[in-house]
């Protein structure tokens, strides 16, 4: 079955940036597009970074120009590099495989991201 497990979370203070991993198996990686969402609490989860299976990459306006997204077909890898990170950047990031850049075929459970300010 298809697993995505997401590391790299924690606590930083804002300003300073973190790099998420994504371990993806048992799929065609380099077919797939892939995305990382985030979920604040209160709020509803939304797409951060998506990347085509071809490596092009689309953001939110919220982050464009501090993240971003790349993909190591490989190792099955999709990683989000956050820099000038900001307390609102606080939630929960999931990596998935995505349908199309609207539609998600598989979540990982998530990894925290707290930034302090």
């Amino acid at each position: 079955q298809v697993q995505l497990v997401e590391s790299g979370g924690g606590l930083v203070q804002a300003g300073e940036s973190l790099r998420l991993s994504c371990a993806a198996s048992g799929m065609i990686f380099s077919s797939n597009a892939m995305g990382w969402h985030r979920q604040a609490p209160g709020k509803q989860r939304e797409l951060v970074a998506f990347i085509s299976n071809g490596g092009s990459a689309n953001y939110a306006d919220s982050v464009k120009g501090r993240f971003t997204i790349s993909r190591d077909n490989a190792k099955n890898m999709v990683y989000l590099q956050m820099n000038s990170l900001k307390p609102e950047d606080t939630a929960v990031y999931y990596c998935s495989a995505q349908v199309t850049i609207r539609n998600v075929a598989f979540w990982g459970q998530g990894t925290q991201v707290t930034v302090s300010s």
